[in-house]
């Protein structure tokens, strides 16, 4: 089918009218964020998506082009928005069911304080890489987790911190996720392959946050927070409110059952939905019209602890809707950006003033990680620089497998830790921060997600020494023939790692 802006006199923007819409969209997200002091980027992306509009129309484009740009990118994210929408879901009726209040339940009595960081990023990291989904981990066990640190008096930033450090870096490295799987497919790589090179800094970083995070758990969390009183009146309340039993934790078994046999990520995330109605209808004695509530507007309960009615009073698919709608206009945001070439016209330019292998390396985690910052979504952040960059990697003679870990550390680990990314969205609302409501403070997780951002800084660190990262194999360069795969001509790497001449791409 023949691109319709094939048959338009459109140009391609050059960098300074490149730089307009991103520029002054982040002056707009500014004011909203820091000058009113109000967290709902939707309008500042709303606008900035108007006026990628008005530039891709000075192009010579057809508003008819950049809304299919706008709804391509969209579309193309879908199945992350239903998952959303399961997840929402599984948060409400897992509630009901007893499911949630049982892990919290047995968290608190067999974890403590001391420890409890380290296990819930180790429990995560097990159960995303098990799910092959950071968002169905966050949104399941992480809130458990929540609950359990808010009845070890410990501060959510931190038990924050610790969940997403575990769920997106079991995300990043299970071969059942989507973004591990669109990371070498965009690259022309395998994703075992993939996994592999990965462990390089996967492996470090890890091991670094588990460290910090034991040295929170003994030194900077005040233990004496956690009273016998405190854990005592929340398992009480427990105990009076909902039927506490292992056999609760059928849902959630369910679920990675099926995720290791590798079903879809969406009807296995709704077999927990089921599983978790049919538990609650027979342990908690919930009706059909109480779990239909559940699942559409939330869990509702008075347990007269508020710590955990703050923390059980949620889910269901309207509580996503906030996360739903910040997610379509960052999406639409991202996609007026890559049809009119705005996003393009900005990585040559980049491209023009880096002359070696350490210094694209760099580059490449850091257009990923800016993709992320602009258009706020984590797919386009891996697509589009996977695109651009591939064949200059393999004018270097590189193995494109440094690119896809950059792409996958500067995507998929960046994007919880931008608020008003899809992923950081998603954090802040199902791990019930507060953010928009005032609690600015629960940002402090963005840091305190060590793993998170220790592995593409990791990952500079090791190009910049030329430290795993290795060069293009005969069999791979042999491939890139076979397949017909992009060359950039003119790229030939000297003794030191520099590279000398100009790109030229070919195929």
């Amino acid at each position: 089918m023949t691109d319709p802006t094939e048959t338009l006199n459109v140009q391609k923007p050059g960098l300074a009218l490149a730089l307009t819409p991103v520029v002054l969209t982040l002056i707009v997200l500014g004011i909203q964020l820091f000058y009113f002091g109000d967290f709902t980027p939707h309008i500042p992306l709303a606008i900035g998506l108007a006026i990628t509009g008005l530039v891709g129309i000075k192009l010579g484009y057809k508003w008819k082009n950049i809304e299919d740009g706008i709804f391509h990118v969209i579309h193309v994210s879908l199945p992350s928005v239903s998952v959303l929408i399961l997840v929402g879901m599984i948060i409400g009726v897992w509630i009901a069911s007893g499911t949630v209040p049982t892990l919290i339940y047995y968290g608190l009595i067999i974890l403590s304080p001391a420890i409890f960081l380290a296990a819930a990023m180790i429990l995560c990291s097990v159960v995303s890489l098990s799910l092959g989904t950071s968002w169905g981990t966050v949104g399941t066990v992480g809130l458990a987790l929540m609950g359990i640190g808010a009845g070890f008096d410990i501060p959510m930033y931190w038990t924050a911190g610790a969940v997403v450090s575990g769920a997106f870096f079991g995300d990043k490295i299970s071969p059942l996720s989507d973004t591990t799987n669109l990371a070498p497919a965009v690259t022309g790589t395998d994703v075992f392959s993939h996994i592999k090179n990965m462990m390089p800094t996967t492996v470090p970083s890890m091991l670094i946050a588990l460290a910090i995070y034991f040295i929170a758990g003994f030194t900077l969390i005040d233990n004496s927070g956690a009273s016998f009183e405190r854990i005592n009146a929340i398992t009480t309340a427990l105990n009076n409110n909902f039927t506490i039993s292992a056999w609760l934790l059928l849902p959630a078994a369910l679920v990675i059952f099926l995720a290791v046999k590798r079903m879809p990520p969406i009807p296995s995330l709704f077999a927990g939905v089921l599983a978790g109605a049919v538990v609650a209808m027979i342990t908690q004695g919930a009706g059909v019209h109480e779990l239909l509530t559940y699942a559409n507007s939330g869990y509702t309960i008075e347990t007269g602890v508020a710590a955990m009615d703050s923390l059980l009073n949620r889910g269901g698919v309207q509580s996503m809707m906030w996360t739903i709608s910040l997610v379509l206009i960052a999406l639409g945001f991202g996609g007026a950006l890559e049809k009119t070439g705005c996003l393009e016209s900005i990585i040559k330019a980049i491209m023009t003033k880096v002359r070696s292998f350490k210094g694209v390396q760099t580059v490449a985690v850091c257009t990923s990680m800016s993709t992320n910052l602009v258009a706020g979504d984590p797919y386009l952040s891996i697509a589009l620089p996977g695109r651009m960059y591939a064949p200059i990697y393999r004018g270097m003679g590189y193995s494109t497998l440094n690119l896809s870990r950059a792409i996958e550390e500067g995507g998929t680990l960046m994007s919880p830790l931008i608020p008003w990314n899809a992923g950081g969205a998603f954090v802040i609302s199902a791990l019930g921060l507060g953010i928009a409501d005032g609690q600015v403070e629960n940002l402090l997780y963005i840091p305190l997600a060590f793993a998170c951002w220790l592995s593409p800084v990791i990952g500079i660190i090791y190009a910049q020494l030329g430290l795993f990262s290795p060069r293009a194999t005969d069999a791979e360069r042999q491939l890139w023939k076979e397949q017909g795969e992009a060359i950039a001509e003119g790229y030939e790497t000297e003794a030191d790692g520099r590279v000398s001449g100009s790109p030229v791409a070919s195929t």
